[in-house]
């Protein structure tokens, strides 16, 4: 079966509707108080967890280097989302860990993104968009939510 719509119009498709999201999560951010959030800070932040990483172990989540990680690090704990801190199991590793200023980043972007959600329901319909859901669930691993997107891209 032939279709008129090229085939590589599908990926370009779902990849700018990730960036139409992305671009309004981040204008939302900025108006709530975090202007200078990316979206890669935000890959790193979801990486180093409610309970901390090392660069090492971030660079491995995110598929970069750990000196890449470690650049996104001293950008993060510039802009005051992470701070450094030794290990209490390894006093000879130092964890990550997100400050209240991360915390709220990413809490922020969870309520938007339930909010951008609701805009696409009203938009297309809550039955259309919760059936574009399954299908993407059916089409993608159920480990669906890897953050090596940055090495993936080349970027970090």
């Amino acid at each position: 079966m032939s279709s008129d719509i090229p085939g590589f119009e599908l990926p370009l498709r779902l990849f700018l509707g990730f960036r139409v999201i992305i671009d309004e999560l981040h204008e939302e951010l900025a108006r709530q108080g975090h202007p200078h959030v990316r979206p890669m800070y935000g890959f790193a932040m979801q990486a180093i967890g409610a309970h901390g990483t090392t660069a090492v172990d971030l660079g491995r989540r995110l598929g970069v280097s750990k000196q890449a990680a470690g650049k996104t690090i001293e950008t993060l704990e510039r802009l005051g989302y992470v701070e450094r801190a030794r290990d209490p199991h390894d006093t000879r590793k130092k964890i990550v860990r997100l400050t209240e200023r991360g915390i709220d980043s990413l809490t922020r972007s969870a309520h938007i993104f339930e909010d951008l959600r609701a805009r696409w329901a009203r938009t297309l319909g809550e039955d259309r968009l919760r059936a574009m859901e399954e299908d993407l669930r059916t089409m993608t691993p159920t480990d669906a939510f890897r953050l090596d997107m940055p090495g993936w891209f080349g970027g970090l």
